[in-house]
């Protein structure tokens, strides 16, 4: 500030400077004398209003929420919601909720603490919640909402916000933020997008409404269009744990001591240290899942897989013993485990079907993981997105998502969640007749049925083109250059759209039948 102060004078009043530098300096060292005179006469009131003051701000700190019990959360309806954070310890912490009985409970000799309080029915009204400490110490939580509550998890396409990334834009996404608050009751709480080599208790970030459409920007647009499609559907505020992290493998969300099972994982830190660091196996379990999973939710949605492109052997395992740990960690019970394929993208194989090995494995993962579903989305890249790992359609996959969620989780069995599903084939001469299930709406299209291949005996795929046997649901397809049909793919590729589709506008899920 003197700095400030002398650097002004000189500018201002160049030709007096020393002048004014030396009158400064005399009424300094007269302040200095009169403020030391006035301590020395009020020395015990000063001291005790300082011991005091110390005294406050040594109490406020013992008493220390986590990032995710703060004002604007969103708490689980009709749960038993889980507060935590630190305190002194052996004190005792109360918990009273407006809209309820305290609960009081012990500080451990680290000091941390977990409270559940027991929650209403789901309501657009604010409530709080005050704590307070054995000692004294008081934090209070405003502007709660009750609702519903996912955890939003996976690497990039989970992560991209509405804003988008540089070089890959959401469709209508800025108009989305600017009429979030529209949607009041939907909050979002990202998780600060971190590394560590051992498992944390806290992070950082906080709860953000849609009052504030640059906040709003920045949630994740998948996450977004699912939590706004259920919060209307249901009449309900939502709230998003967006735990997520561009680039990263299942192994990434996987903690040490079942990746010491994994040949292929190295846990050696120069190893790790060397790879690229959305490829670092465990770090993101131990800086960003770890910290959060406490909190109560409802469900989880995921959006995973690029990065595993190229390993589909094991994927469906690991994924399936990753959700086991992660829920078994929650201690929530087997709840929804809802996961999107991967998106259409040229990944660069040599066959261009290392994309379509690993949605075949993510499809796969249902049959290992309870209480799960994966969303398909083969039909939503456009020809232009060939390179473009982020399809800017980001609306569907929420979307689909929450139909996921409204009929297997809330039980509105008439919406219907999922796209048509292979069931078997038979060759009748030069035509394919394929058969589907999964079909409460029947098949939704009739013509133009594209991404459809045939191959005989010489193994070579060639496009086929078909119509629709409505009173079977089976499609009959014929290839030039196929007079012997053996095998049947659709939208088997890295980049291969297809336009069979369901109830609901749900594709057809991709598939081969053979297994070369």
């Amino acid at each position: 500030m003197l700095a400030i102060i002398f650097s002004a004078n000189i500018a201002i009043f160049e030709g007096s400077a020393i002048f004014r530098l030396h009158y400064f300096k005399k009424n300094l060292i007269f302040a200095e004398t009169n403020l030391l005179f006035r301590i020395m006469k009020h020395k015990s009131r000063l001291f005790l209003s300082l011991c005091a003051l110390g005294t406050c701000f040594a109490a406020s700190a013992e008493l220390k929420l986590s990032s995710l019990v703060s004002d604007n959360m969103v708490l689980q309806q009709k749960a038993e919601a889980r507060l935590w954070g630190s305190a002194t310890p052996g004190s005792e912490i109360t918990v009273r909720p407006s809209w309820g009985n305290a609960v009081t409970v012990k500080a451990d000799a680290d000091g941390a603490w977990l409270a559940s309080v027991a929650t209403p029915a789901a309501s657009y009204d604010p409530v709080n919640i005050e704590f307070t400490t054995s000692a004294g110490d008081k934090a209070t939580v405003s502007n709660v909402l009750i609702g519903e509550v996912w955890l939003a998890s996976g690497q990039s396409n989970m992560q991209m916000p509405l804003k988008g990334f540089p070089g890959c834009a959401v469709q209508d996404g800025l108009d989305e933020a600017i009429n979030a608050k529209t949607i009041p009751g939907v909050r979002m709480f990202n998780v600060p997008m971190v590394q560590n080599y051992e498992p944390q208790e806290t992070c950082g970030g906080r709860w953000m409404t849609t009052e504030n459409y640059r906040d709003a920007m920045e949630f994740s647009a998948t996450a977004w269009f699912f939590a706004k499609s259920l919060s209307r559907a249901l009449d309900v505020p939502v709230g998003i744990v967006n735990c997520s992290y561009g680039g990263s493998r299942v192994e990434s969300w996987t903690p040490r001591d079942m990746l010491e099972g994994y040949s292929d994982v190295s846990l050696d830190h120069a190893d790790m240290e060397a790879m690229t660091d959305y490829l670092r196996p465990m770090l993101m379990y131990n800086a960003m899942f770890r910290p959060i999973e406490r909190y109560t939710y409802k469900g989880i949605i995921w959006y995973q897989g690029c990065s595993n492109v190229g390993q589909h052997e094991n994927y469906p395992v690991r994924l399936a013993a990753m959700v086991e740990r992660w829920r078994k960690e929650m201690g929530l019970g087997e709840i929804p485990f809802y996961y999107v394929e991967i998106a259409p993208y040229d990944y660069e194989s040599g066959d261009y079907a290392s994309g379509a090995r690993l949605r075949e494995a993510q499809f796969k993962a249902q049959a290992l993981i309870p209480n799960s579903g994966m969303v398909s989305t083969n039909d939503l890249a456009e020809p232009f997105e060939l390179h473009n790992i982020h399809p800017r359609r980001k609306a569907p996959v929420g979307q689909r998502l929450s139909y996921m969620a409204l009929n297997r989780t809330y039980g509105h069995d008439s919406v219907c969640d999922s796209g048509p599903e292979y069931a078997g084939w038979k060759a009748k001469g030069r035509e394919a007749w394929v058969a589907f299930k999964n079909l409460p709406m029947g098949i939704c299209r009739n013509y133009m049925l594209e991404g459809f291949e045939l191959a005989g005996p010489d193994r070579v795929f060639h496009p086929a083109t078909g119509w629709l046997h409505w009173q079977t649901n089976e499609v009959v397809l014929t290839a030039d250059g196929v007079d012997e049909p053996v095998a049947v793919r659709y939208g088997f590729g890295d980049f291969k759209p297809g336009t069979l589709i369901g109830g609901n506008e749900q594709p057809a899920v991709p598939f081969r039948t053979d297994d070369w």
